[in-house]
């Protein structure tokens, strides 16, 4: 089995002192490609420089949506041509807490908050269209205009992830302009009847893995470090669910994969 954990934090400063042991644990249990999202731009730096260390390693450039305050366009485009750059983001909309992020961006007004993220993120959109990048996207409590703004710019991208799927029925739409649903520890959650609902939906040539380490540790780990070791128990999950052999997901999986990002598991 090989799979890629396409949404990792292994910049992450929880990984600072066995970051080598996490990535040979995973490849023990079949995880041999890993993206890194950017997501301050503190950790960008360290994520491309992760990448050169290690050949399974790639990274995104972009800026996570409770950063809005910090977006700086040339120093994002400044990661694109590096080899190791496989997408833009993770960028998107967050609604999440108003309150908390108010305060953290010194922002005046739910409002102004909500419009610059939504100005942001486009931007980002628009470095992926110049750049034939795929997006990898952060939603949450903000699906309406996520999907606004994904249908007016649909066309003109070469595609996209919907990181941590939240199971709106409305996203599914955007499984028709290239767009792919990253399924993560979640599903293992017992609370996570939504997610279970909606999975069968989507399109089996949509499905991508991740875990969002070191966050959303799947059961039977919650409250625990996550780490890509622990995608087969999202695998696991997802064809018990689905009712399709664990080897025929691994093959759409990788498929979809590549699709999306490039020929990452023939990377040197």
């Amino acid at each position: 089995m090989k799979l890629c954990d396409t949404h990792c934090h292994l910049d992450d400063e929880r990984y600072f002192d066995d970051l080598d042991l996490v990535i040979n644990r995973a490849k023990e249990n079949g995880i041999t490609r890993f993206i890194i999202p950017a997501a301050h731009p503190d950790d960008t730096k360290r994520a491309q420089e992760i990448s050169h260390r290690h050949d399974c390693v790639f990274f995104a450039t972009g800026l996570h949506p409770n950063y809005p305050h910090l977006y700086d366009e040339r120093f994002i485009e400044s990661f694109i041509e590096d080899k190791k750059c496989v997408a833009i983001g993770e960028c998107g909309l967050d609604y999440y807490n108003i309150e908390e992020a108010l305060n953290r961006t010194q922002i005046q007004s739910a409002e102004k908050l909500k419009e610059l993220q939504k100005e942001v993120f486009e931007s980002q959109i628009k470095l992926a269209i110049k750049h034939k990048k795929p997006l990898i996207v952060h939603i949450r409590d903000a699906s309406n205009d996520s999907l606004e703004i994904l249908q007016k710019y649909s066309k003109e991208l070469v595609g996209g992830i919907l990181h941590c799927f939240n199971a709106d029925f409305q996203l599914l739409s955007l499984a028709k302009d290239g767009f792919y649903y990253g399924i993560g520890g979640v599903l293992t959650f017992k609370n996570a009847r939504k997610l279970v609902e909606v999975l069968p939906k989507i399109p089996l040539e949509s499905l991508l893995l991740e875990t969002d380490s070191p966050y959303l540790t799947p059961h039977p780990y919650r409250g625990e470090r996550n780490e890509p070791s622990y995608i087969p128990l999202v695998l696991d999950k997802m064809s018990e669910i689905l009712n399709i052999d664990k080897e025929i997901l691994v093959s759409k999986i990788n498929q979809n994969t590549e699709t999306l990002f490039g020929n990452l598991f023939k990377a040197s």
